[in-house]
């Protein structure tokens, strides 16, 4: 049976891994019958945001790993744990925590810093030719993360500003709508907008998702 990794970046669509991107991906993975294992990197988020008022809270720190095991029932490893050999293919949701926690692609755009070890995890599922599916906006964490490498196509949608930002990294960028996917066979990277559209149905969205997971686990 193959088995898939989860990366999160925390809890809660503002400061963290978008929730109902997760769960639709665990749902999608277990509908297409693999083993599941989740990851989240044992540092601290960049910041806490109060999602009643979208505003960050002072002086208060939360830890993704400790967040992201909210999603997941408790059932979650440092990243610094996963070991390659035991997986066929990565997946990564959205939410601003891929691009404040993971990376600060929020801050600085294409010229921001990814995390060190999730650049290496990335890199090494990207080297091993085992397959990736990037949701919302971790296409941009993806094309930071290589680095030109392989010229991946992704698409976050359809925004310009978006796809020209992301451009800079050396990917290329597809408009595609909610319910539809990117597919890179060269690069073996599916990549689907999600909540990069605001106000989406989630059925919507899990089509996206599930046709995205699919060929994911198709490749591997």
């Amino acid at each position: 049976m193959k088995t898939i990794a989860v990366l999160l970046s925390g809890c809660g669509y503002l400061d963290g891994a978008e929730i109902t991107e997760a769960v639709l991906s665990y749902l999608a993975l277990d509908r297409c019958g693999v083993n599941v294992k989740s990851f989240a990197p044992n540092e601290e988020q960049f910041h806490v945001v109060d999602h009643s008022s979208s505003t960050p809270v002072e002086r208060q720190t939360r830890n993704t790993l400790q967040e992201a095991a909210r999603i997941t029932r408790g059932q979650i490893q440092n990243l610094s744990e996963l070991n390659l050999e035991e997986f066929d293919g990565l997946v990564i949701p959205g939410g601003f925590g891929v691009a404040k926690n993971l990376c600060d692609f929020a801050f600085k755009g294409s010229a921001g810093v990814v995390q060190s070890l999730v650049k290496k995890t990335i890199n090494d599922f990207h080297d091993s030719k085992k397959p990736i599916a990037g949701i919302c906006i971790a296409p941009a964490l993806i094309a930071m993360s290589l680095d030109g490498k392989g010229s991946p196509q992704l698409t976050v949608g359809d925004d310009p500003e978006t796809m020209a930002e992301i451009e800079k990294t050396g990917a290329t960028l597809v408009s595609k709508q909610v319910d539809e996917i990117c597919v890179d066979e060269e690069n073996l990277i599916a990549t689907t907008p999600a909540y990069m559209f605001d106000g989406a149905k989630r059925d919507k969205i899990f089509c996206g998702i599930e046709a995205c997971i699919k060929q994911v686990v198709d490749w591997a």
